[in-house]
């Protein structure tokens, strides 16, 4: 019974020694090539895997992702018994908290406008309404939405929230389902998307869904790139249905050279970093994981598969 890892050498020095520790009766096998007997693994720690895991290691019982995704995986492709689970710790909360928070009060405060006319020495004034007459929509009420939405509320925004199913909201609106969804973006006028990855939400930032916002609408984005139609985000934001947005993810990403999101005046871009795992944070989450497992307990994090999250 062992743990194979498959991930940065920066994150083994951290993980090997703090999972030596906590699981003394596991060994660590750093990378394909310590592997000394195939049929003993049966936990992966690891971002991506390679296309024949599990033709290679048959007694696989967990895949752990060592980041807070779980969409780099071929779900189709594993077998049944295969358990997945996300990384769940204290700062990656936070840190989502910490960027919707900035992002939603730059826009509330006009802060591309103001930018673009530092560049320009332009000193001018413009008029903003007060937060408790901004309405904010988080799409996506996971661990991560609900961090958001706590910290949201303490600014006095009208919060709303939007997710496959109904959530028990304190201080905010919840909507739910396809059918409660234009009612939700009719009624938004900052959307935040936290949304995670799957086959039904791959491209749901589109033309349709934009012009169900209200007119001038802001857009902060630190879901997954491939949430997003970058042609119909330009389109929105030239039309001016949307107003303003603040990216942290985009559509290729990294975003290539001489893409006009690069310079439009009305997009903060940030590359991917409203959040990121720590690595001890992520060793004694993975150490937890496993004597969960291993005692026939609940898992934390433990992924849906038919869901994908």
């Amino acid at each position: 019974m062992t743990l194979l890892y498959l991930s940065s050498p920066a994150r083994a020095r951290i993980w090997q020694p703090m999972l030596q520790s906590a699981l003394p009766e596991i060994p660590f096998w750093d990378g394909l090539e310590a592997v000394e007997d195939p049929a003993a693994v049966r936990f992966v720690a690891c971002w991506t895997i390679p296309d024949d895991l599990s033709d290679r290691f048959p007694n696989i019982e967990l895949l752990i992702s060592v980041g807070a995704g779980v969409d780099q995986f071929d779900f189709d492709a594993l077998p049944e018994g295969v358990q997945v689970v996300r990384m769940i710790t204290r700062r990656i909360g936070e840190m989502i908290r910490d960027y919707v928070t900035l992002g939603v009060l730059a826009l509330h405060r006009d802060l591309p406008t103001y930018l673009g006319q530092q560049r320009a020495a332009e000193w001018r004034a413009h008029t903003v309404p007060l937060a408790r007459r901004r309405r904010v929509g988080v799409m996506g009420l996971g661990q991560l939405g609900l961090a958001a939405l706590d910290a949201l509320g303490n600014f006095g925004f009208q919060l709303s929230g939007w997710s496959r199913s109904t959530k028990a909201l304190d201080g905010a609106k919840n909507y739910a389902g396809m059918a409660q969804l234009p009612d939700f973006l009719a009624q938004t006028d900052i959307l935040v998307c936290l949304l995670p990855l799957t086959p039904e939400t791959r491209g749901i930032l589109n033309a349709d869904l934009f012009d169900q916002l209200p007119e001038g609408a802001g857009l902060v984005h630190c879901g997954r790139g491939e949430h997003l139609d970058p042609g119909a985000l330009l389109e929105a934001l030239g039309t001016g249905q949307l107003g303003s947005v603040m990216l942290d993810v985009t559509n290729p990403e990294p975003l290539p050279p001489g893409d006009p999101l690069w310079s439009h005046p009305n997009v903060i871009l940030t590359p991917h970093v409203a959040t990121e795992t720590d690595f001890a944070e992520g060793a004694e989450f993975c150490a937890r994981v496993i004597r969960a497992h291993l005692a026939g307990a609940a898992i934390p994090g433990l992924v849906d598969k038919k869901r994908r999250y």
